[in-house]
């Protein structure tokens, strides 16, 4: 599992640890019942405090993505998140959207990004 944590991102470690493995589970390099590397690994892998992995294991547990079983360490369970409504997807897709017209980016840029993005999640 490869996961990297940008110093330079303002989202809390956790946040970063958790939306990687979302795309991980996302692009299928993370199937459901995949067991995740043991908190304590994980967190010195990464160089991070421990809490750090328990937190971001905890959100996705949260979501619907993983299972926790204290001792035996967490389990992919799914590859879809629990009870989020179309209009809760857009909203986080429109908040994206306007970070990157915000950057100044031009529409055609911003096309270009989405569908790259969309091209690693959907492999041909």
């Amino acid at each position: 599992m490869y996961i990297t944590i940008d110093e330079s991102d303002r989202r809390p470690i956790y946040r970063q640890v958790a939306e990687e493995i979302k795309a991980l589970i996302a692009r299928g390099s993370l199937t459901e019942g995949t067991s995740l590397p043991p908190v304590r690994q994980l967190a010195q892998d990464l160089g991070v405090n421990l809490n750090t992995i328990a937190t971001a294991y905890r959100e996705l547990q949260k979501e619907g993505l993983l299972k926790i079983r204290h001792g035996a360490g967490a389990v992919v369970s799914s590859r879809r998140l629990v009870q989020q409504t179309d209009q809760d997807l857009r909203k986080t897709l429109r908040v994206s959207l306007a970070h990157l017209v915000l950057a100044g980016l031009p529409q055609q840029e911003i096309v270009e990004i989405v569908n790259d993005e969309l091209g690693d999640l959907f492999p041909h």
